[in-house]
């Protein structure tokens, strides 16, 4: 497994693209099931769009979140960790759809210990359009530094004079 290290990583740079779908209803009624969340939204067609008036089967929230840390989780392991994540949900998203999880480099901030890297990210829908904007900030350990702790602890900030 190939590690992320501060050092390597650029301002703009593009985090890889996670793809999840197309969502079918199983999909998402298997999440509710272990989510227990049996709100009928999330499974009932009939019930979402004749009651809720809802365009169709509404993917989860908790599973939208999933993907984005999934997303981040899959960029920093196995020796980075995520320390602040931040979102919303803008708009809905229904079963049959598939999601696009992106993750930017916004900027790069140099601790004591290790490096923050602060990223704007998000997820779109099958017409492009931005349901989830937010942003995140992982710890990665610099190349010749020391492993990141555990359990992890906030940054010690260097002065003007040191950060990136």
């Amino acid at each position: 497994m190939q590690h992320l290290y501060f050092d390597d990583i650029t301002v703009n740079q593009e985090v890889p693209n996670l793809i999840k779908g197309p969502l079918t209803t199983m999909h998402i009624m298997r999440w509710s099931s272990a989510m227990e969340n049996w709100h009928r939204i999330h499974y009932d067609l009939p019930f979402a769009v004749n009651h809720d008036k809802l365009p169709g089967v509404l993917i989860n929230g908790t599973l939208k979140q999933q993907f984005i840390i999934q997303l981040l989780k899959d960029w920093i392991k196995p020796n980075g960790w995520i320390w602040k994540v931040n979102f919303q949900f803008r708009s809905m998203s229904i079963a049959g759809e598939t999601l696009v999880t992106w993750g930017r480099v916004e900027s790069k901030t140099i601790t004591k210990e290790y490096g923050l890297i602060n990223l704007n990210l998000g997820i779109k829908n099958k017409k492009n359009e931005e349901t989830s904007p937010g942003t995140a900030v992982v710890a990665i350990p610099f190349r010749n530094g020391p492993t990141l702790p555990y359990p992890f602890k906030p940054p010690i900030y260097l002065t003007n004079d040191q950060v990136a």
